[in-house]
């Protein structure tokens, strides 16, 4: 449960950091000013899309997708192949780690990406005019200049995405395979997570060990949660104790 836990919350950061990366540049260095408005719209309003929707839709509509277009192939070209036939194997059902992976990356983007606009915007339009000025490239200006005054903003956004990849419960019980046996470390394997074997199983627990293990699984997910925010300050405070070093 646990490394369904962290493995899905990977694969969903891997996947939409990026992506809410992009969107975010685009919203505030090159896209025209009538689109910005309804595009961010739009974007924002995936956040209120319920979890259990999500999971419907991962199961029902994406799960066989992945399955037919993106599994059968792979194991078709690296089957026989040694470390690659593992990573890809399992049965072509569309559901396991991958496809918890991609709905969980597909529910953070519009969080990260809000928060990324957000704090892009905050950027002082002299900073980047001057940057400009002396001929520097979009993307000189974003690398440059607004990533290093935005860039406790950003973390704050993905670690944002992240605490939400983490807690997701309904979501992740739809597409995961609540299964609690690890046969190799394929990505398209069923497995579980601590929020979908709480929700699966608090209900109809025992008072005994059984609900206490449940409640041990909920601290250790609190613990999980916990050593992500101080990485995510421990490397904050390593930023900003290098700024200026370069100079």
């Amino acid at each position: 449960m646990i490394y369904g836990t962290i493995a899905t919350s990977l694969i969903a950061l891997v996947i939409a950091v990026p992506v809410s990366f992009g969107i975010a540049l685009f919203l505030t260095e090159l896209s025209p000013a009538w689109l910005k408005r309804p595009l961010g719209t739009a974007i924002e309003l995936l956040a209120a899309i319920p979890s259990i929707v999500y999971g419907m839709w991962g199961l029902l509509v994406f799960g066989p997708i992945l399955a037919t277009y993106v599994q059968q192939p792979l194991q078709a070209m690296f089957g026989n192949v040694p470390i690659l036939g593992t990573f890809f194997s399992g049965p072509p059902v569309g559901i396991g780690i991958l496809s918890a992976g991609i709905i969980l990356a597909i529910m953070i983007i519009p969080f990260v990406a809000s928060v990324m606009r957000d704090v892009f915007e905050v950027t002082p339009p002299m900073l980047k005019e001057s940057a400009y000025a002396l001929g520097s490239t979009t993307w000189e200006v974003v690398s440059r200049v607004v990533l290093p005054y935005t860039k406790a903003g950003v973390v704050g956004g993905i670690m944002l995405g992240l605490g939400r990849a983490l807690g997701e419960t309904m979501a992740v019980t739809f597409v995961i395979g609540n299964f609690n046996q690890l046969d190799s470390l394929s990505i398209f394997q069923a497995a579980n997570s601590i929020t979908s074997a709480l929700a699966n199983e608090f209900a109809e627990a025992q008072p005994g060990l059984h609900q206490a293990s449940l409640i041990y699984l909920g601290l250790i997910l609190f613990f999980i949660t916990f050593v992500v925010l101080a990485l995510s300050k421990l490397m904050l405070s390593r930023l900003s104790k290098n700024e200026g070093a370069r100079t």
